[in-house]
């Protein structure tokens, strides 16, 4: 095997394996993404939250 051959084999191995723990951990990251929704999360300015209580 050429040094070509190995490279995209790691590469390819590494992108399995990034790939399986993607969606491994698929379930989860939705569940912090309607934590968040939940929670009211947003990006932008932090008083826009109290604006609305006051």
């Amino acid at each position: 095997m050429n040094a070509k051959r190995i490279l995209i084999a790691e590469a390819a191995v590494l992108g399995g394996a990034a790939l399986a723990l993607l969606i491994a951990e698929f379930p989860g990251i939705v569940r912090e993404v309607r934590l968040w929704r939940m929670v009211g999360f947003r990006p932008g300015p932090r008083n826009r939250l109290r604006a609305k209580h006051a």
